[in-house]
């Protein structure tokens, strides 16, 4: 039996940043995507000012921190969900045709240590990364990207959970399951298959979150058949299983959830 006790709903958490959770406008679901809009950068725009500006909080304000600090007074155990660095640079729109958006990785990178080490500093023990251009075909240039992002934000003082949405990692699945973070998120509710795929490449000492809550789905989830096919991934991850929803819950009602 999998102890329940221990199951997370990783997408049900504080998403601190007051953004909507993040997914493409074009290459994902046209129904969690309608509202979003992406900053555009080019080499000389201020990459902390583009953030904000999508973030719509001024970090130098602490309001992204602020919150974190109100949901722990409140007695939450606070996860915040930020939008990954590659996925942002990705869905950003270049100001010119002269413009790639990789050679501005390096300058974001440390906006990205910055927050994550404020995080840290205020007791925050998980964030989570959202980085859902992982199950998209990328040119080898990007995959190349993620592998030297994450290596230079592995020295933040975070566990990371990396999390993907909407479809399987495909090729991208040993680039992800190799990233030095602590955990991996899929979405096994649009690729049920890939489950077993990803039991046999991610290593047991990371956390594996799978979305086998239906994200998008106004209805309970009935939790028997989700256990169920949990039985070998408990079996060969144990205690480093998660439970969560597919993707966020940020169109689901809530109200109804509650209820």
């Amino acid at each position: 039996m999998i102890n329940t006790k221990r199951l997370s709903l990783s997408h049900v958490g504080w998403a601190v940043d007051n953004s909507p959770i993040f997914y493409p406008k074009s290459t994902f679901d046209m129904a969690v995507a309608h509202s979003l809009d992406f900053p555009r950068i080019d080499a000389d725009r201020e990459l902390k000012k583009a953030l904000e500006s999508y973030w719509k909080v001024d970090l130098d304000q602490n309001a992204l921190f602020h919150e974190v600090e109100e949901a722990k007074a409140l007695g939450h155990t606070v996860k915040p969900i930020i939008i990954g660095p590659l996925t942002y640079l990705w869905q950003c729109k270049a100001k010119g045709n002269d413009v790639d958006k990789l050679d501005l990785l390096d300058r974001l990178l440390p906006i990205y240590g910055e927050i994550l080490g404020r995080l840290a500093a205020q007791g925050v023990e998980w964030v989570q990364i959202d980085e859902p251009i992982l199950t998209l075909d990328l040119p080898q240039e990007w995959k190349n990207a993620f592998e030297r992002a994450y290596n230079i934000l592995q020295y933040s003082p975070l566990k990371k959970l990396v999390a993907t949405c909407f479809s399987g990692l495909q090729d991208n699945l040993g680039l992800a399951a190799g990233l030095p973070v602590q955990g991996l998120h899929i979405d096994a509710v649009r690729a049920p298959d890939h489950l077993l795929h990803v039991l046999d490449r991610l290593p047991t000492y990371k956390i594996l979150s799978v979305g086998l809550v239906n994200g998008r789905n106004v209805w309970r989830c009935e939790l028997e058949p989700v256990l169920a096919q949990l039985q070998f991934a408990q079996e060969r991850f144990g205690d480093n299983l998660w439970v969560s929803s597919s993707c966020s819950l940020l169109h689901s009602n809530t109200v109804a959830a509650a209820a």
